[in-house]
């Protein structure tokens, strides 16, 4: 079962939401984007993005670490947002890459504690080193993740 999660809000499209972190740091705002680039065998893909809003730049940062105590109701939030987005586009592949190795690495962990979970809604690949995409394994390191919807 996924963790506790943050309610979100779609905003000007099907590929914008946002949703408030609350911690010791106080709120902040997170926006998950979904970018589109390209087809694979028919199927859209799309890019998930995620990170910090900066009111004072208006941009979003998938660099900043907010240290808000409340990772894994964040990416659990995501997660939902993921279900969500894929019910509107079916056949569409997911692909997602932390923007450091620790943040895929931490996608990684976070895929392995909800494995059983995920694979009930989604097919998942993982991107070795060599470029080689396969059938998600706990035990082998990855540089990406993709997902499509059952």
């Amino acid at each position: 079962m996924l963790p506790d999660s943050y309610e979100y809000e779609q905003k000007d499209s099907l590929f914008h939401y946002e949703f408030y972190s609350e911690g010791p740091k106080g709120k902040i705002k997170k926006v998950v984007l979904y970018d589109f680039f390209g087809t694979s065998n028919g199927s859209p893909r799309f890019n998930l993005g995620f990170g910090d809003y900066n009111p004072r730049t208006g941009k979003v940062s998938d660099l900043t670490v907010s240290n808000n105590n409340d990772r894994d109701k964040i990416l659990a939030t995501v997660a939902k947002i993921t279900i969500e987005f894929t019910s509107h586009f079916t056949d569409c592949v997911i692909f997602i890459r932390g923007s450091t190795p620790p943040r895929t690495r931490l996608y990684q962990i976070c895929i392995t504690k909800h494995f059983q979970e995920i694979v009930k809604l989604f097919d998942i690949q993982g991107l070795r080193s060599d470029d080689h995409w396969e059938p998600f394994m706990s035990s082998h390191p990855y540089n990406a993740f993709s997902l499509l919807k059952k």
